[in-house]
C-alpha cells in the first residue's frame, strides 16, 4: 500500500488501525454531502443508521455512518477527492465504544469539573472534549454549551488528550433522560406564540427568496414534529444550526427571531420543555453561524 502523503488521511489510517472509525471532514468541520445516488437518502440509508437501509455506496456518504476502520476504504479512489479537500479528520465515538461530552464554553467546563468524574480531556477551539469509555445516544444542548456525541454522531479528532479515561457515568446519561421529554400527553403549556411566522417584512436584508426561506423552514419544522417519540430537542438544534448557516452572508436583518420562534414552537408541540427548546435553538443558531464562518 502506498504511504499517504495527505496529513488527514495519514492520521485517519493511524486511528483506524487502533479501532477508531474515521471519516474526512470538509471546510466548516462538517461531513461531505451525499453523492447523487444517495442524495435525499434516496438509497435508503446505510445498514447501521437509526433506520437500517441497504446502501453500500463506496463514497463518503451519510455523514457519521460513513466512518470506517477499513484501510482499503480510507485510501480508495472514491474517498480520494474528499481527502484532498479535507481540513481535518472526524471519528465516530460510538463506533469506538466512546462518548464525548463536548464543552463549548468556560462555564460549561466549570460545570463539568464540579459535576462529572474526571476523565481524558482534549482541548478544543472553544473548550474541551471529555471522553468516557462507554456508549449512549447522542444529544445536543443538554445544558448550555454542552453536547453529547456518541451513537449516530461524529466528533473532530483533536489529538489523544491527557488524563485517564473513565467509565461513562450515570450523571452523563441522566442529562439525556432529563432533557428529552417527548412525547407530550396532550396540550403543552407554553408562552410561545403559535401564530408567529416568518415574513419578508422582518427580513429586509435577507438575500434569499421568500420561497427558499419558507421551503427550508417548512422542511425543518416537519422533521421536528415527526419526532413524536424522542429526539425532537436534538432535531430542533440541527434545524436551527442548518438554517442559521444559510444566512451568514446576508447583510441582514433576516428575521431569524421569527424563525427561531417557529422552531421552538414546533419542538414544544411534541413535548420538549420550552426552556430546553429555547436553549437548543439558541445553541444551534450560534453553532451554525460559527461553522459557516
Amino acid at each position: 500500500m502506498t504511504q499517504p502523503t495527505h496529513y488527514p488521511q495519514h492520521t485517519a489510517l493511524s486511528l483506524a488501525a487502533s479501532g477508531v472509525p474515521v471519516l474526512p471532514l470538509r471546510r466548516g468541520k462538517v461531513p461531505f454531502g451525499n453523492c447523487r445516488t444517495c442524495a435525499g437518502n434516496a438509497c435508503g440509508g446505510r445498514l447501521n443508521m437509526k433506520t437500517p437501509g441497504p446502501c453500500r455506496c463506496p463514497g463518503v456518504c451519510h455523514a457519521w455512518a460513513a466512518a470506517t476502520t477499513e484501510p482499503a476504504v480510507i485510501v480508495s479512489p472514491e474517498w480520494a477527492a474528499a481527502w484532498r479537500q479535507a481540513v481535518c479528520v472526524g471519528y465516530h465515538p460510538g463506533g469506538a465504544g466512546l462518548t464525548v461530552v463536548d464543552l463549548d464554553t468556560t462555564e460549561a467546563i466549570a460545570w463539568a469539573r464540579t459535576s462529572l468524574p474526571a476523565t481524558r480531556t482534549v482541548p478544543t477551539t472553544r473548550g474541551e472534549h471529555w471522553i468516557y469509555c462507554g456508549t449512549m445516544s447522542s444529544h445536543n444542548a443538554v445544558r448550555p454549551g454542552v453536547d453529547i456525541k456518541s451513537a449516530m454522531s461524529y466528533a473532530r479528532w483533536l489529538g489523544p488528550g491527557t488524563g485517564t479515561m473513565t467509565t461513562l457515568p450515570d450523571a452523563v446519561r441522566a442529562l439525556a433522560v432529563k432533557e428529552e421529554a417527548t412525547p407530550a400527553p396532550e396540550e403543552v403549556a407554553s408562552s410561545v406564540p403559535r401564530g408567529a411566522a416568518w415574513d419578508r417584512s422582518v427580513a429586509t436584508g435577507c438575500r434569499h427568496t421568500d420561497r427558499y426561506v419558507r421551503a427550508g423552514l417548512e422542511r425543518g419544522l416537519a422533521l421536528i414534529t415527526s419526532r413524536t417519540d424522542s429526539g425532537a430537542g436534538s432535531q430542533a438544534f440541527g434545524v436551527a444550526r442548518f438554517l442559521a448557516a444559510q444566512h451568514t452572508r446576508c447583510p441582514g436583518p433576516c428575521g431569524l427571531d421569527a424563525i427561531a420562534a417557529q422552531i421552538v414552537a414546533a419542538a414544544v408541540s411534541v413535548g420538549v420543555p420550552e426552556p430546553y427548546a429555547r436553549r437548543a435553538v439558541a445553541n444551534g443558531f450560534t453553532t451554525g453561524k460559527e461553522h459557516a464562518a
